[in-house]
């Protein structure tokens, strides 16, 4: 099971002023989505990124200047086989369930991207 810990990666200590408790509340809402999604799909996973505090994001590479992570909305999550991908793409209606947007396959190499909130198309499935 993911917690606040994996999800902070020690950046809540590093960083403590850019956590607010809006992003606090939405990291606690995420973990649980992607807690019951995991229990469904029957693998745990580790987090590769998960919080980023801009200092953290604009060094990011490929990292969206306004990136989900930043507000705790969006998770990467180690997939080196794209198998929890590939069932995410096969179990959408688990995703619309839990409330989980993907960021296309092919566009995550070896990490599968979750968010919490809709991208701008409103597509379960979408690219960056």
């Amino acid at each position: 099971m993911l917690t606040l810990n994996d999800y902070w990666q020690g950046r809540d200590r590093k960083y403590p002023d850019d956590l607010t408790p809006e992003i606090e509340g939405n990291a606690l809402e995420l973990l649980d989505r992607v807690n019951i999604l995991l229990g469904e799909f029957g693998q745990e996973r580790k987090i590769n990124s998960g919080w980023r505090p801009p200092a953290v994001n604009g060094k990011t590479p490929g990292a969206a200047p306004l990136s989900k992570h930043m507000l705790g909305l969006a998770v990467d999550l180690a997939d080196p086989e794209g198998d929890l991908d590939e069932w995410c793409l096969e179990n959408l209606d688990a995703l619309e369930r839990v409330g989980l947007w993907l960021e296309h396959p092919a566009a995550t190499k070896s990490w599968c991207h979750l968010q919490s909130v809709p991208p701008k198309s409103a597509k379960r499935v979408f690219y960056p």
